[in-house]
C-alpha cells in the first residue's frame, strides 16, 4: 500500500545527460523510465517535470552574447526536447498512455498545461509529463515543480538530485565530513541556505506545506520505495 496517491517528480536536465554532462544518454533515460514506471506500478498517480539544463541554461547567456530573457526561453525549448525524449522512452516499456503538456503553446507536439486536464489524465491513470516551466523567463524548474506539484495537489513533491543523495550540511562532494540530514522543515532548509533548491521554490513549498524528499537519482528503487513509506535521502516537511 503506497502512502502518497500523487506525486510529482522533479528531474534536472542533468539527470538525462547521464555521466556526459550533455545532451541525453539513453542509459540515463532508460533507467529513468524505468523508476518511474516502478512508482506507477505501485497505483501511484506521477506526474514529472523536466528541466533542460543539459542543452542550455539562462545563467550561459553571457558567455554566448545574448539576453538572459532570449537564453531562458532557449532552456525552455530544452525541457521540451527532453519531455519528448522520456515519453519516447516511457511509451517503450508501457501500454500505459504519457502525456506530454507544456506552459508554452506547441500543439504540434504536445497538450498545452491545463490544470484540471491535467488532473483528469492523472485520475485516469496516464503518466503526465510536465515541459516548459512555467513559460516565462528568469525562473528556474524548481519554482514550477513546487507550483506545479500544488496546483495537481499532488501529496509529495520529489527532487531527484544528480551526485547527491539528499540535504547536507556542506557540499558532500568537496568536504568528506559533511552530515547529511534525515529529515528537514522548510523553515531549517531556509535558514541553513542549503542549495537544494532555489530559494523561492523551497518558500511557495513551506507557505503550502509541502513535503519533498530529496534523492539520488542514479539509486535503483529509491523513488518506488519512498513512496511505499520509508524515508531515504532527506525528507522536507
Amino acid at each position: 500500500m503506497a502512502r502518497y496517491k500523487r506525486v510529482v517528480l522533479k528531474l534536472s536536465g542533468e539527470a538525462l545527460a547521464g555521466s556526459g554532462g550533455w545532451g541525453a544518454d539513453p542509459a540515463a533515460l532508460a533507467h529513468l523510465a524505468d523508476e518511474v514506471l516502478s512508482v506507477a506500478e505501485l497505483g501511484v498517480q506521477v506526474a514529472v517535470v523536466v528541466g533542460g539544463g543539459n542543452y542550455f541554461r539562462g545563467r550561459m547567456a553571457e558567455g554566448w552574447g545574448i539576453g538572459h530573457a532570449e537564453a531562458d526561453n532557449i532552456g525552455m525549448l530544452g525541457t521540451v526536447m527532453n519531455a519528448l525524449m522520456l515519453r519516447g522512452a516511457l511509451t517503450a516499456r508501457t501500454d500505459t498512455s504519457v502525456r506530454v503538456m507544456t506552459a508554452m503553446p506547441m500543439q504540434s507536439v504536445a497538450e498545452p498545461f491545463i490544470r484540471l486536464r491535467a488532473m483528469r489524465h492523472l485520475d485516469r491513470g496516464l503518466i503526465v509529463i510536465l515541459a516548459g516551466g512555467i513559460g516565462q523567463p528568469y525562473v528556474t524548474t524548481d519554482y514550477p515543480a513546487v507550483q506545479r506539484a500544488l496546483e495537481l495537489d499532488a501529496d509529495a513533491l520529489l527532487v531527484a538530485k544528480r551526485g547527491v543523495d539528499g540535504v547536507y550540511d556542506k557540499d558532500p562532494n568537496t568536504f568528506t565530513d559533511a552530515v547529511r540530514f534525515d529529515t528537514l522543515t522548510h523553515a531549517e532548509a531556509l535558514a541553513a541556505q542549503v542549495k537544494i533548491m532555489d530559494t523561492s521554490a523551497l518558500v511557495l513549498a513551506g507557505e503550502r506545506d509541502l513535503t519533498m524528499h530529496v534523492f539520488d537519482v542514479a539509486a535503483r528503487g529509491v523513488m518506488r520505495r519512498i513512496c511505499e513509506g520509508e524515508d531515504l535521502g532527506t525528507r522536507i516537511s
